[in-house]
């Protein structure tokens, strides 16, 4: 956006609605702040871990130091920022790439934001601290291999054995869960049938409980940089008391991802301006048939229309922002932001990479690797399809699912 571009007479104007007047100084500094780590930090070598599928365990300590993890959590040593502020944060780490903006997501939205809403004082002050200061790694286990869209339907059981829970079942798609010394797994309760929420923590020498196996996913084209294992789910026991409290039924688990669908719209509309911003700046550079191609109709008119699309984005997401902060924001709202933002972002990378041509293939134009991600993104929190029932049922009434 204008304020935050290159300081020159071609910096890319991001910002034509104005949208910047709406945040506080301090939402301001939080976006500077972290696209200046994202700039200096993670730019420069994401390329190399994207290529390699590996994830770059260097950035954790630096994450950790600009004390945005935990998002809008109040208390418990984490920020407490507003819905801007969070918002910010999504939209600067996934300008930079979309696997680092995915591992603080599923820290802070998914994992600490879990705990937050179920969890009890006690289960807070026990996990949350140590989660804001990422000396604990978070996951939070829900979607199954059988199981995507449909995950009320999950098959993962919990029966209650002395004082432990034992779990079965297997997890897929499960960010930081090979690593993570904390994760949050959802399972169906023998006793009643209920889906609720259990946390399993890593044992005091480091390693994972028996019972439980978590193998990374290979051969994605997308989210290369963030591990994303299958989990197998064998008699794991985990305590009582650390079942969270407050977490009755799958009811509760849609709180959960309400509250994070729209940090997905943010991350979508990062995407969109990383790659907007290159395709202006190519433009400008590339030269064709004696002059730049930002001289030639065709071009201007994308890139007139990707600016419409990306302001779109802008204002659905700070529009959101607020409401979310004045607590009027609905589920159907959130799957809205979301299924709009993921396809629009989607189709801005896409104009970006078919503008610069074969350039727009190499990891060192960046574009391609916000494209693959977009992919993940249009997938991920609800597909666009699922998405537009949910809005469809709050429309009409009628429910479209079986």
């Amino acid at each position: 956006m204008s304020d935050t571009a290159v300081n020159s007479e071609t910096a890319v104007n991001m910002d034509y609605y104005l949208v910047d007047d709406f945040l506080t100084d301090e939402e301001r500094a939080i976006r500077l702040k972290v696209r200046a780590f994202a700039d200096a930090e993670v730019l420069p070598i994401i390329n190399d871990y994207w290529d390699r599928a590996a994830f770059p365990f260097e950035l954790v300590p630096k994450i950790a130091r600009l004390g945005i993890v935990g998002g809008t959590i109040e208390g418990h040593g984490c920020p407490g920022l507003s819905r801007l502020g969070a918002g910010m944060v999504s939209l600067e780490m996934s300008r930079a790439d979309g696997s680092i903006n995915t591992f603080i997501g599923v820290q802070s939205g998914l994992t600490m934001g879990t705990i937050n809403m179920l969890g009890s004082e006690e289960q807070k002050q026990r996990w949350l601290p140590g989660l804001a200061a990422l000396d604990l790694v978070g996951a939070f286990g829900l979607t199954e291999p059988n199981h995507g869209s449909d995950s009320v339907a999950l098959e993962t059981s919990a029966r209650l054995d002395g004082a432990h829970y034992v779990l079965n079942g297997a997890k897929r798609w499960i960010g930081n869960a090979s690593f993570a010394d904390v994760v949050v797994i959802w399972a169906r309760d023998e006793s009643d049938g209920k889906v609720k929420a259990f946390v399993m923590e890593k044992n005091a020498d480091g390693s994972f409980p028996e019972g439980y196996d978590a193998t990374v996913i290979t051969g994605k084209i997308g989210k290369r940089a963030i591990l994303q294992p299958d989990i197998t789910i064998t008699n794991l026991r985990i305590p009582a008391e650390n079942k969270l409290v407050d977490g009755h039924s799958f009811k509760d688990a849609v709180r959960v991802l309400n509250s994070t669908r729209g940090g997905a719209a943010w991350e979508a509309l990062g995407h969109a301006t990383a790659a907007y911003e290159t395709a202006v700046t190519y433009a400008r550079d590339r030269v064709q048939f004696g002059k730049p191609i930002a001289s030639y109709q065709l071009v201007q008119n994308k890139l007139a229309n990707m600016l419409a699309e990306l302001t779109a984005m802008q204002l659905i997401c700070f529009r959101l922002a607020t409401l979310a902060d004045q607590g009027k924001m609905t589920g159907a709202m959130a799957s809205l932001a979301k299924m709009h933002t993921a396809q629009k972002g989607r189709w801005i990378c896409q104009e970006a990479r078919d503008m610069l041509g074969g350039n727009g293939l190499l990891l060192e134009n960046h574009v391609a690797r916000h494209l693959t991600d977009m992919e993940v993104v249009h997938t991920y929190e609800g597909t666009d399809s699922i998405q537009s029932l949910l809005i469809g049922r709050d429309i009409t009434g009628i429910s479209a699912f079986a």
